[in-house]
């Protein structure tokens, strides 16, 4: 879902409807789309992609650079080439415009961002990750689609029997084909075929697990208040009422479920040169005074600010959250998922402007201690990138939205790696991921964080085929890698994008050797998609 809107979603005059066929009909401009739609071509049926976005590639060409990898090693397919496409690209001297190569100092995260051994890239500008999916698309003679958004009235879909027809957009065109794919951060498709899934955090006591639910005073990382700081806009005066960006809500009991997500934020891509930077701007509608909370974090003597400020080629960063008070808006995205497109514009506005507005009041306001002060007068947005949306991220980071209940579940123990998957089609290794979900009042009367949780698996672990597949009686032509049938735990390790890069490989050769026999993706033999996926070099277990 993109920041950027073209069309207006409220009055649309169709003057003529378009009728579009492929073997095989892919809904998202997601990094998963891509490597999903070079699969189709590779196996020889025809393909078309329809993307709600004008950039393609999702959150890796979106300011994600510094890539969530694990263990790199059962990272295969197309999602490899992708990293070794920007190694590539990385090798010429003209990428290096504002920094000098052997200047780049070469972190990744457990890596070397560039493994030469490997020729593999794992760090990259957006840029440079958007000409890589934009060249897969040329090379293969993609159909793209653009700024096409599916109809998500019941007039969107024809299904019969079970499998998906068609699917039409709010332009009037309708695509036909075979087989879907639902390649988005948001399953939409995948929601409007009328495919069970899950919105929040299940209860420990569904899937026996330990990570989910509500997990107050769990702090894994260190984005939680380490000091005892008053929410309230007089210290200690509850009648003054609360600071901005703190919740009056009480917390459910440890363990329980809700209906709430973690957190999104922009990825931010800052730079430090001066040729290259813009100052940050001060947004619509700012006010120093929701920042406060901020200003007390520095007063209590914290200064990790610049510890995620994760350096990627040409003096840029990939900017994340950290700390208790940071770039993730928490608890204003509990309706995303289900919103609609008018309101989701306006939630991904509202995290533009709380991302901006904290940039501007880090670099501006005179609360802000002067060493950071000082240290911030360095950075500023770089001039080369997003460079039709104000220098500004195109993509915001969806880390969590629906979730399929298909024909397997992941959970907790699959990925900590402590069980047997059956039928594997790709594999994970990141940490169990959960941002904070909730930043609340706690019973002594000072502000905090739930939900921020890091658990490590024993080992890489892989991925059922069956958690990319709706129950068969419910769509028997649908895939779904990317809103993958996970509880909200496991979905914290399996949300990585070249995980995600992986399973768009692996649905579509699903979807393609189900065409070629004729059957519903879920009555396909496991042992001739297993034996295709290692042809094309997939990696499935240790």
């Amino acid at each position: 879902m993109t920041s950027l809107l073209l069309i207006s979603f409220k009055t649309l005059i169709i003057l003529k409807t378009n009728v579009h066929s492929a073997d095989v009909i892919i809904y998202g401009g997601t990094s998963a789309a891509i490597t999903a739609a070079v699969q189709v071509k590779k196996m020889g049926k025809s393909v078309i992609i329809v993307s709600p976005d004008t950039h393609l590639g999702g959150l890796s060409s979106g300011g994600l650079g510094f890539t969530d990898t694990g263990n790199k090693e059962v990272i295969g397919g197309l999602s490899r080439e992708f990293y070794q496409r920007l190694y590539a690209h990385y090798q010429n001297s003209e990428a290096w415009n504002w920094q000098k190569k052997e200047e780049y100092g070469n972190k990744g995260q457990g890596t070397p961002a560039i493994d030469g051994t490997n020729r593999t890239m794992w760090i990259f500008e957006p840029h440079a990750a958007e000409k890589v999916f934009e060249d897969f698309v040329k090379e293969n003679k993609l159909p793209v689609f653009r700024n096409e958004w599916l109809d998500r009235s019941s007039y969107g879909i024809v299904k019969t029997n079970g499998s998906v027809r068609s699917i039409k957009t709010l332009s009037g065109n309708v695509y036909k084909g075979k087989m879907f794919i639902d390649a988005t951060y948001e399953g939409d498709l995948m929601a409007l075929a009328g495919v069970s899934y899950h919105v929040g955090r299940e209860a420990n006591s569904v899937y026996g697990e330990k990570w989910n639910g509500v997990q107050a005073g769990i702090f894994h990382h260190g984005h939680h208040f380490k000091s005892k700081i008053s929410p309230y806009k007089i210290a200690g005066d509850a009648s003054s009422g609360l600071l901005p960006e703190i919740s009056s809500e009480k917390l459910g009991a440890n363990g329980t479920g809700d209906t709430k997500i973690q957190a999104y934020c922009f990825r931010m891509c800052l730079s430090n040169h001066p040729e290259n930077r813009i100052a940050f701007p001060k947004p619509a509608g700012y006010d120093a005074k929701r920042y406060e909370l901020v200003a007390k974090v520095f007063d209590a003597g914290w200064r990790e600010l610049f510890d995620k400020y994760d350096a990627i080629p040409n003096r840029k960063t990939d900017t994340n959250n950290h700390g208790p008070f940071s770039t993730d808006y928490i608890g204003k995205n509990y309706d995303y998922p289900e919103a609609s497109y008018e309101r989701r514009q306006q939630i991904i506005k509202e995290h533009e402007l709380y991302q901006k507005g904290l940039l501007y009041f880090l670099q501006n306001d005179p609360s802000v201690p002067a060493d950071v002060h000082e240290q911030m007068q360095k950075w500023g947005l770089p001039k080369d990138e997003f460079k039709d949306n104000g220098n500004w991220p195109h993509q915001l980071y969806i880390r969590e939205a629906r979730r399929m209940i298909g024909d397997f579940v992941m959970t907790e123990a699959d990925a900590l790696g402590k069980t047997a998957i059956p039928k594997p089609i790709g594999m994970g290794s990141y940490t169990l991921d959960s941002h904070n979900i909730q930043r609340y009042v706690t019973e002594d009367g000072y502000v905090q964080n739930e939900g921020d949780i890091g658990v490590h698996p024993d080992k890489p672990y892989s991925i059922a085929y069956g958690s990319i597949l709706p129950k068969e009686s419910e769509c028997n032509n649908l895939l779904v890698p990317m809103c993958v049938s996970s509880s909200h735990i496991a979905y914290g390790s399996i949300r990585m994008e070249p995980v995600f890069m992986i399973l768009g490989q692996s649905a579509a050769t699903a979807a393609v050797l189900s065409i070629n026999q004729k059957i519903a993706p879920q009555r396909l033999s496991y042992d001739i998609l297993a034996q295709t996926l290692e042809k094309f070099g997939q990696r499935l277990k240790l």
